[in-house]
């Protein structure tokens, strides 16, 4: 074979062994793991559905000024914290708290962050173009329970209510919020309601002439000397929060057709995760769920609870150590305790799990679903900050709430959860989220 020949075969040669790899015969893990992925829906094609579903390309250069807006102190009129404040591109864009630390805060982004906390441990943005309700308490949802979807209308407690319904995505709906919450980002100082928060922003924009170029770069009546409004700010921070959308983890490959993107111990996992261990009851991938392993309704998993020293919170029950969670949004005492189903994309990039963060290790986390009233009923405060290890608020009215699908106890054998472990931590991530990677979206 002469060099010339050689030279055009062996590329071929490459192509076809890795076809050939792909196409090997399947495992008995493999065909398992399969069959329970076509039973539960799962596609591994959810991130490639993003542009159609949106009806458009993203607009990386809106996306590129929701960008500097997400990390910019002019939209708080505290002046002392972000949308990145709380979202930390080092923790998957999720909290680097148990519980959140939003005003007066000491102006760290990271685990030495203090200052008054929140009720709540502030969820990742990443991947939340596909969900169908925000929060902890799904108090911001798209009626339809499809986020693309404004047909009937989005909604948020008062006093938005449906008013935001126009808008063209949940995200842009829900970005009119956080600027007006008084712990988060407004303070206490400034008088008025939501409406007046909002318009105080602006005035604030519309004073930056760097502003009024870039936005008038994506808006042409921004250009022609309108002023900036905050539907544009609206889209401009969901258009960023749409290329922050990291699916691509090594259980889509698999199910993709990539046998080999998955360890035996993830694959066993997976199993387990899909089968024996019923976690896909809850942490579903079929229909609303957008493959983001939750089913985006509240359920009681019995989580201790504790109010930090120092916040600005009023929690609730006698104590004022609790936090009811859904009846907060209903009103219904039967929803006390209940917190929307964690998605579980990437959830190896939180510094800590469920609603407050009573548990700073993965491993352990899922522990307690095994055995919650066990777990409850024995825990105690490991690796929290000590303003959260003080105050504990009661634990029996809890597990009166717990859901019936975690009532009994599970048992797994040492390999079965440590295969869990792995499947959840390794087998749900997408390396690009990784916070070496995020990082570098700061401006």
């Amino acid at each position: 074979m002469n060099l010339r020949m050689a030279r055009l075969i062996w590329p071929l040669l490459i192509a076809a062994s890795c076809i050939a790899g792909m196409a090997q015969a399947d495992s008995p893990l493999d065909k398992q793991l399969e069959v329970l992925l076509h039973d539960a829906g799962f596609t591994g094609n959810i991130e490639s559905t993003l542009e159609q579903r949106l009806g458009r390309p993203r607009d990386q250069q809106l996306a590129s000024l929701g960008r500097l807006l997400f990390f910019d102190t002019v939209t708080g009129l505290h002046n002392d914290n972000t949308c990145a404040g709380c979202h930390s591109p080092t923790s998957g864009f999720g909290d680097t708290q148990s519980i959140a630390i939003g005003i007066d805060n000491n102006g760290v982004v990271g685990s030495d962050r203090t200052g008054p906390r929140n009720q709540r441990r502030t969820p990742t943005i990443v991947n939340t173009a596909f969900y169908p309700n925000l929060m902890w308490n799904s108090r911001f949802a798209s009626i339809s329970l499809d986020p693309f979807d404004n047909s009937r209308g989005f909604l948020f407690p008062d006093p938005e209510g449906l008013s935001l319904s126009y808008l063209p995505h949940l995200l842009a709906a829900q970005a009119f919020i956080p600027p007006t919450e008084r712990t988060e980002a407004a303070g206490f100082e400034f008088p008025g309601d939501n409406y007046a928060i909002r318009d105080e922003v602006l005035r604030r924009l519309n004073a930056v002439p760097a502003y009024q170029d870039l936005f008038g770069n994506s808006f042409p009546e921004v250009k022609n000397g309108a002023p900036i409004d905050f539907d544009m700010f609206g889209k401009a921070i969901a258009e960023f929060e749409f290329t922050q959308v990291y699916a691509n983890a090594p259980i889509d490959q698999f199910a993709r057709g990539n046998r080999r993107a998955m360890s035996d111990a993830q694959k066993r996992g997976a199993i387990l995760f899909f089968g024996k261990a019923g976690c896909v009851q809850c942490h579903a991938v079929a229909g609303i769920a957008n493959e983001m392993f939750s089913d985006f309704h509240e359920h009681g998993v019995g989580v201790p609870q504790f109010a930090p020293l120092n916040t600005n919170v009023v929690y609730d029950g006698a104590g004022q150590d609790e936090d009811f969670g859904r009846e907060q949004r209903s009103g219904n005492p039967a929803d006390r305790y209940l917190f929307r189903t964690s998605p579980l994309r990437n959830v190896a990039l939180k510094p800590a799990f469920f609603h407050d963060g009573a548990f700073v290790r993965l491993e352990d986390a899922i522990r307690h679903h095994l055995d919650v009233f066990e777990s409850a009923r024995n825990y105690r405060p490991r690796g929290l900050d000590t303003d959260l290890t003080r105050r504990m608020g009661p634990i029996e009215p809890i597990l009166e709430h717990v859901d019936p699908l975690l009532v009994s106890p599970l048992q797994l054998a040492p390999q079965e959860f440590n295969d869990l472990v792995t499947f959840v931590r390794d087998g749900l991530l997408d390396e690009r989220a990784r916070p070496e990677n995020l990082r570098r979206i700061a401006p």
